[in-house]
């Protein structure tokens, strides 16, 4: 490790006391060194008090703090956190499931491995790495993999060409670290679903909301179902279950096309599906009655917090659509994945959007994030998945 050491004002050390793991720029008296993007640095406060040992970068935020021990994060050390990891899946069934072999490995900050995803898709293992520090990491980490998971890996691939800091200037390529396969297709809750790590969003498929589906579920018998911002039609797998008819919508093509091929692997041609390539708010413009369950699940509204209120508006408007339009004593299924919309946030959003409708409108459930996405509890920012299950009359 190359001898960094960063020192904090005073007064400045108070959220690493409370185990935080990110420390902000403004934070900094002094950094001892000319440390550079992904470099271990070890944190000290004013009084030269050994606080932490984390990731450098520039930027707002300055550290991603590994660990609140005076530890060398060596390959030992990323063995021990992943193999914790894996042994918390292994205790909520995950790992050795016949009804689903698609889970969330590593999320990040909620298993004290903040700027590291990993994603299990049945066999295959897809990384994406949000700082350089975990980015360098990546052949470290493929060998750690093949050493946890043995046989049951097939492959390692990495897909961080999207997630880098885009100042690093580090140019990532989306790769095979290991092994070398195409499109596979997983279970989930007894569901089938071909996944595409190379063109898909995220990591491929949305496995946080899992949960979410398994409710859906229960409310979908005999409805006609509107599953927007459909993707790779996941809701529409699990609506087509129990519901009369199933329309899944999204503006891109290829996701149309994917969404299709599901409903084809789980229910053949079955005519009660149909998929439109379509704008949301342009589709929900005249629905006029039609469905009495609707799914909102759209793509993160907001990034960042200076666009914080162009996205609450976002919400509101799409939400008073569905309500609106909406059949009496349909069920809406609303969510937002954004990161810095907090559950106050977007709950008053749905609020203002039923209260500009002035239907009734209560709420049945509120949803998160699964437990294979754990929300490090010193760490709120990492729950970032809220949803609401609504009953409008």
């Amino acid at each position: 490790m190359q001898n960094v050491k960063i020192v904090l004002k005073s007064g400045k050390d108070q959220s690493v006391h409370r185990y935080h793991p990110w420390i902000f720029s403004g934070a900094i008296k002094k950094i001892y060194g000319s440390p550079a993007e992904g470099d271990f640095v070890e944190v000290y406060d004013n009084k030269d008090t050994f606080l932490a040992v984390g990731h450098y970068q520039p930027g707002s935020i300055a550290v991603r703090i590994i660990s609140f021990k005076n530890v060398v994060p060596d390959t030992g050390f990323f063995r021990d956190r992943i193999r914790s990891a894996l042994n918390y899946r292994k205790a909520l069934g995950l790992t050795e499931n016949d009804h689903t072999n698609v889970y969330r490995l590593v999320h990040a900050e909620g298993d004290d491995l903040p700027g590291l995803i990993i994603d299990f898709y049945n066999g295959v293992a897809v990384m994406q790495m949000h700082s350089v520090g975990m980015y360098r990491l990546k052949t470290e980490f493929t060998g750690i993999l093949k050493e946890l998971l043995g046989e049951k890996l097939t492959g390692v691939f990495d897909k961080s060409e999207e997630t880098l800091p885009y100042m690093s200037g580090v140019k990532a390529t989306n790769e095979f670290l290991y092994g070398n396969a195409g499109p596979v297709t997983v279970m989930e809750n007894g569901f089938h679903f071909k996944v595409d790590w190379t063109s898909g969003q995220k990591t491929g498929f949305f496995i946080d909301q899992r949960e979410n589906r398994r409710l859906l579920n229960e409310y979908t018998f005999g409805r006609q179902v509107l599953n927007m911002f459909g993707y790779t039609g996941s809701f529409s797998v699990y609506a087509m279950k129990d519901a009369k008819l199933v329309h899944t919508v999204d503006s891109s093509a290829s996701a149309i096309d994917l969404a299709d091929e599901n409903i084809r692997l789980n229910f053949g041609n079955d005519e009660r599906h149909q998929a439109f390539k379509a704008d949301a708010f342009d589709f929900m413009g005249d629905i006029n009655g039609r469905y009495d369950l609707i799914i909102l699940d759209p793509p993160a509204f907001a990034k960042h917090k200076n666009v914080l209120s162009n996205a609450l508006q976002g919400y509101k408007k799409l939400n008073i659509k569905a309500i609106e339009q909406i059949k009496p004593g349909g069920i809406i299924f609303t969510f937002s994945c954004s990161q810095v919309v907090t559950k106050e946030n977007f709950r008053k959003s749905v609020f203002t959007a039923a209260a500009n409708t002035g239907r009734r409108v209560r709420i049945l459930h509120q949803m998160g994030q699964p437990a294979d996405h754990p929300v490090n509890i010193y760490h709120p920012e990492s729950e970032y998945l809220k949803g609401l299950v609504l009953y409008v009359e």
